[in-house]
């Protein structure tokens, strides 16, 4: 094993939360080392952001680089649910902030963030795998493989991991628990969509927007159709495990079926090539004993991941990257911050607001607000600015009051339906 080496802050993982992480504390002179088990570009899913997202991105001196890639526009989401279409414009919304945002293909959109990082300076590992850590001494000890399975030991002050599905530090730790969500399966593919608006019949279909359709006779079981801007699509289905076993085998056969049953998506789609092969994640849910320490943090998936249906993953991935830079930087610099309450509380803030409203969605309580035929204009902006990602700011009734103000609406649409 070759000499120790050294850093302020160890980042396991190069996506969005490690880069833009990398990037804030590099800009601040906080020496930053980044550990990624991959070579980039590599395929992930949660392809549209939030327009939240944004101001992390700007802040991180990345918006020209993204702006550059070319990606897909996006303004708002849509829903579609047994003939019924509606949508929500982000411009329209309660909380000030951007209302414009990306579709991505996660292959070239982290890597336009991890690449960016480096041009500012930061230092990515590429197939540098964490193996071990040691938080017990004065600084922590972190043993990795090199790209040729060598080993060397890192010591940091600090840190941050960002590794996603991967969940380094959970694992190492032992700190995983039990998600309070129900065990959920998504199967999904990139098509090339060949979709004619002009058909007579079709959805008015946006490419602008991502378009969440559920399915006619399950309403819990949700399809997601997110354009890209080189005409294609990343589609997929998400339903609890068991709803998969009246289909095919084969993920793509069961697409194409699951399609087809939903009448909207089969007239869209009715030209859709499928070229690729599919893939899938089940037991996403995630949870753990604890976010943070005074000696590490877990920035967006490696900490909780809820559920794609609001594609909340980056955001929340962005929001922790920002709050736990903010907080290294005052560490740094001699101030004492108290880890739990300024960044483990905080991010949970908005984090179980987006829990109330995937609760809400599969309850059926979010549904029946949001395809409710004349919606109070006030309120539609107020969830507005949740699906847009602000789910941090406490002005709004639904962010403060999640779950009341969620339920006091559905019932009040439930009613005059009735």
């Amino acid at each position: 094993m070759s000499s120790k080496q050294r850093t302020q802050v160890a980042i396991i993982g190069a996506g969005p939360s490690g880069s833009v992480a990398a990037a804030l504390l590099h800009q601040k002179g906080i020496d930053v080392v980044v550990l990624e088990k991959s070579l980039f570009p590599r395929f992930s899913i949660g392809e549209s952001l939030l327009p939240a997202c944004m101001e992390v991105i700007e802040k991180a001196n990345m918006l020209s680089a993204v702006e550059r890639a070319n990606f897909q526009f996006k303004d708002g989401a849509a829903f579609h649910r047994n003939g019924k279409y509606t949508c929500f414009n982000f411009k329209d919304k309660f909380t000030e902030g951007a209302g414009t945002t990306f579709q991505v293909q996660r292959a070239n959109f982290d890597k336009v963030l991890a690449d960016e990082a480096v041009e500012q300076g930061v230092e990515i590992r590429y197939q540098h795998t964490l193996v071990h850590i040691d938080i017990a001494g004065e600084h922590s000890l972190l043993t990795v493989n090199d790209e040729r399975g060598k080993s060397y030991e890192l010591e940091a002050d600090f840190v941050l991991d960002a590794s996603g599905f991967g969940r380094v530090l959970p694992r190492l730790l032992a700190l995983e628990e039990p998600s309070c969500l129900p065990t959920r399966r998504a199967v999904f593919t990139h098509i090339v969509d060949n979709i004619d608006t002009s058909v007579p019949g079709n959805l008015d279909y946006d490419r602008n927007k991502i378009l969440i359709s559920v399915h006619p006779t399950n309403p819990d079981v949700w399809y997601w159709l997110i354009p890209f801007s080189n005409g294609t699509c990343s589609f997929g289905i998400v339903a609890e495990p068991a709803f998969f076993a009246d289909y095919p085998e084969d993920n793509i056969a069961a697409i194409q079926q699951l399609a087809r049953e939903e009448p909207g998506l089969c007239q869209l789609l009715t030209k859709a090539e499928y070229p690729n092969s599919a893939g899938e994640i089940g037991g996403y849910s995630a949870n753990v004993k604890t976010l943070c320490s005074d000696k590490f943090a877990l920035l967006g998936n490696a900490g909780e991941f809820l559920d794609p249906v609001f594609s909340s993953g980056v955001t929340i991935a962005m929001k922790s990257s920002e709050i736990a830079t903010d907080l290294l930087i005052r560490q740094f610099n001699g101030e004492s911050v108290d880890w739990q309450k300024e960044y483990a509380d905080t991010l949970m803030k908005g984090v179980n607001t987006f829990r109330a409203y995937v609760e809400g969605w599969y309850s059926g309580e979010l549904q029946d607000v949001i395809f409710h035929e004349n919606p109070d204009l006030k309120i539609k902006q107020m969830i507005c600015s949740i699906l847009a990602g602000y789910a941090w700011d406490t002005t709004n009734p639904f962010v403060a009051q999640p779950e009341r103000r969620l339920r006091m609406i559905a019932e009040i649409c439930r009613d005059t339906k009735s």
